[in-house]
């Protein structure tokens, strides 16, 4: 509950921010007596599919700590949590970049890393994760994070959704403008968006952000593979890397933050809107990568 609540707080203050940001630029009057101002609405649509990812971006730790419960690792209380620290600076020193700020969260199986910047971000992992599998097997999963890290994933997935957002918002406005003028040709008193306008516009806001998410997931299961392999080069072999992969298989992902779920170690099910691709796949991957 806590994490829908915040999830939907963040979003409609995030809309409204944007909201208010269009209005003061005047590229949310793109609807004009004379007709679509193309300019104007590319710079709406530009402010609100960018804006809402790289602002999510930036809050994207803050969002993690608070939906996650995520407790930060500051003094190590025991050994454990200073062997994850330790563990953690060693591949960030191997991947060159900044050290991450390292947390647990509770929960069943899982992990992920995210954050703005490479050199300020945030790797965590869950209890559940920490009590099922080895040290090795661990390491190997927090070197899969610190390769999203040095690989820019997150910034790289940001401007991704923010292509896409854009042709969403820019696409279904000028063919719902389309459909509303011809539905309204014979219409002498046609002054403004009719009814029209407005179902087009929800419609393929809807239809065409489904396919939107379909791309994302595309190019995240991409970044999988590649983070798969980075893990293996900072271990220095491939085999810690697949045989955490093959644990994973046999547990119960547990759940992340709508945002996270392609930061994850582990996903949802659904091939085509799957941010991860299936845990045999990213095996077969890495066994048949010759680095």
């Amino acid at each position: 509950m806590k994490r829908i609540f915040l999830f939907i707080v963040t979003n409609l203050a995030v809309v409204l921010v944007l909201g208010i940001v269009a209005n003061l630029l005047g590229v949310n009057r793109f609807l004009t007596s004379n007709g679509l101002d193309l300019g104007a609405l590319l710079g709406f649509a530009l402010i609100m599919g960018f804006g809402g990812a790289i602002i999510s971006l930036l809050m994207s730790k803050w969002i993690a700590k608070m939906s996650s419960g995520v407790k930060l690792i500051e003094q190590p209380a025991n050994a454990d949590e200073a062997w994850i620290v330790d563990t953690v600076r060693k591949l960030a020193d191997k991947a060159g970049i900044g050290m991450p700020e390292v947390g647990i969260f509770e929960g069943d199986p899982n992990a992920f890393a995210t954050g703005a910047f490479r050199d300020s971000a945030l790797v965590a992992v869950s209890t559940g994760l920490l009590q099922n599998m080895t040290h090795e097997e661990i390491e190997a999963v927090l070197a899969h994070e610190v390769a999203h890290i040095a690989n820019g994933d997150m910034v790289t997935m940001t401007l991704i959704q923010g292509v896409m957002n854009t042709f969403v918002v820019f696409l279904s406005r000028v063919i719902g403008y389309a459909v509303d003028s011809f539905l309204r040709r014979n219409d002498q008193e046609n002054t403004g968006p009719g009814i029209g306008y407005w179902v087009t516009t929800i419609v393929l806001d809807i239809v065409l952000g489904f396919l939107a998410a379909i791309i994302v997931a595309w190019f995240s299961r991409q970044r999988e593979f590649r983070a798969d392999r980075g893990a293996a080069q900072l271990m220095g072999q491939r085999q810690p890397m697949i045989n955490a992969l093959a644990r994973l298989g046999g547990m119960v992902p547990g759940q992340l933050p709508q945002g996270l779920q392609a930061l994850g170690i582990t996903s949802g099910v659904g091939k085509l809107f799957s941010t991860h691709p299936p845990i045999e796949e990213r095996i077969a991957a890495l066994q048949n990568n010759a680095s």
